[in-house]
């Protein structure tokens, strides 16, 4: 049935009367419609429901958008950072403040269970504005002696460098995760004294837009962040290939960051890509089963498996395979789907009828070769848009199924006799973004975190983030790093002085 608007809260509605009747582009402190009039509508995924309509930006407006931010760079990036830092915690405590507003927003617009956003994505949101305000006060160049020695007789050279903000920024961000996303690329800019253009998500753009009014409230100077919305084809890749945009942060599938790479090209844009991932979840003997179970079941199941890290092939040894494998499907099993309103519900829909019918066609070729689907593997709900929780086993290191990112509730089961075979496999991918290792033993958990080829290894547990811990990936999962202070180190330039005194 069509979701009841009238249930839910009047903040929300309130919001959707202001944003989502196609004035939502932020550009130089001014909220407008796309110069064409264009917009397109934005659906609740559970139910088909329209929530509104998004404006199209389209090339003027992205021109008008790169000009505002181009034009408040020079003067946020002299901001005193004690200033930046005030402005960037007092979004935080706006976020805080309307955090159960903004957790209803994400769930209509993305599908995930109310209690994701309220309990895990938008506290990580916060945190990241909250991290990279103390980062804003923690810059620093260095005094270098050098070994100069032509310099005139009775002269020095002293050198010394300085950090300096790379410019106007595009961050491109995706739909899985929103908000946290979007603050992942917003708070090391800001704090770095970079002006932004941000392109949500097509399918995704409400939460990005409530953002952007929180940040204009916290004092945020017109055009140091401009927000416009649209088709990625169109909007994004103008936006990408502008000449006047100095970094492209994106977060995205591997063959967008192609895309996104190349557009770069222009003008030689600094890339920071966080891209796809098929990440492995191996289950060693001496694992401690009562936690790695429904650990591996929640590496793929959280967010309908809609995450970069999602522990997708699950490696298992021969002794225990069996027992793991049923306990998994078991966990599967028991999961409540619905609208992610609901209170009771485990897992929501993917992100739209389009990607519930590309999870399919993976599941169906998976058939099609000989994979069997130990329980899962049906697209069922009203709008089509609900994949049941999948695991699948008999399958071949070769298959699609095993190589390629799904991108959604779907586990790929397979054992291993050797931590040789299972360290091969585990890498036998073009990805390289994370895994985890259940295990007991420390040599274990140190071999496996050093033979892994993964940006991240986490031993015992899977999806642990905090704002100070580097997120990003190696071979075809991306170039950088979101979060900690690497983060904010793509967003600087070093410039080198040298002085004769």
């Amino acid at each position: 049935m069509p979701l009841d608007f009238a249930s839910l809260r009047p903040a929300t509605r309130e919001f959707l009367a202001r944003r989502a009747r196609g004035e939502g582009l932020l550009i130089d402190g001014e909220w407008r419609k796309a110069a064409s009039g264009n917009t397109f509508a934005t659906l609740d995924p559970a139910t088909g429901t329209e929530l509104g309509q998004v404006a199209a930006a389209g090339a003027d407006d992205v021109n008008d958008a790169v000009a505002a931010a181009r034009a408040a760079q020079v003067k946020w990036a002299a901001t005193i950072p004690v200033e930046r830092a005030r402005i960037l915690w007092k979004i935080a405590d706006l976020l805080e403040a309307n955090i159960d507003e903004l957790a209803e927003i994400e769930t209509l617009d993305q599908g995930k269970p109310l209690f994701v956003g309220r309990w895990a994505e938008i506290p990580g949101a916060i945190n990241q504005f909250r991290f990279f305000a103390g980062q804003a006060m923690n810059i620093e160049g260095n005094t270098i002696e050098n070994s100069i020695n032509y310099q005139p007789e009775g002269k020095q050279v002293r050198s010394w460098t300085v950090r300096e903000p790379v410019g106007v920024v595009a961050a491109i961000v995706p739909w899985n995760s929103p908000l946290v996303l979007t603050a992942m690329k917003l708070a090391p800019a800001l704090a770095a004294g970079c002006a932004l253009v941000l392109k949500p998500a097509e399918d995704t753009s409400l939460s990005a837009l409530r953002l952007a009014e929180i940040m204009v409230e916290a004092g945020l100077p017109a055009g140091v962040l401009n927000v416009i919305t649209g088709l990625g084809g169109e909007t994004g890749a103008t936006l990408a290939q502008h000449k006047d945009v100095d970094k492209i942060a994106f977060t995205g599938s591997t063959a967008t960051g192609r895309a996104v790479l190349d557009a770069a090209k222009t003008n030689f844009k600094r890339v920071t890509l966080e891209l796809g991932g098929k990440s492995p979840s191996i289950v060693m003997p001496d694992a401690n089963l009562d936690l790695a179970i429904p650990g591996v079941a929640n590496a793929i199941y959280f967010n309908g498996g809609q995450v970069c890290i999602a522990g997708s092939r699950l490696y298992v040894h021969r002794s225990i395979h069996d027992q793991v494998v049923e306990g998994v499907a078991n966990y599967a099993k028991g999961l409540k789907l619905g609208h992610g309103l609901e209170a009771d519900t485990q897992m929501g829909p993917v992100v739209s009828l389009r990607h519930a019918e590309r999870v399919e066609g993976f599941l169906q070729r998976a058939k099609g070769a000989g994979a069997t689907m130990l329980t899962g593997g049906e697209r069922t709900g009203e709008a089509g848009t609900f994949i049941t929780p999948t695991v699948v086993t008999d399958v071949t290191p070769d298959m699609e199924i095993v190589r390629e990112e799904v991108f959604g509730p779907v586990l790929v089961a397979q054992a291993f006799d050797e931590p040789e075979e299972v360290i091969a496999a585990a890498n036998d991918s073009e990805y390289g973004l994370a895994a985890s290792v259940w295990t007991e033993g420390l040599s274990n958990a140190h071999r496996m975190s050093s033979e892994i080829k993964a940006g991240t290894v986490w031993i015992n547990c899977h999806a642990m983030y905090d704002p100070a811990l580097a997120i990003g990936g190696v071979k075809q999962s991306g170039w950088g790093r979101d979060s900690g202070k690497q983060a904010l180190e793509s967003y600087l330039e070093w410039k080198t002085v040298c002085a004769v005194v």
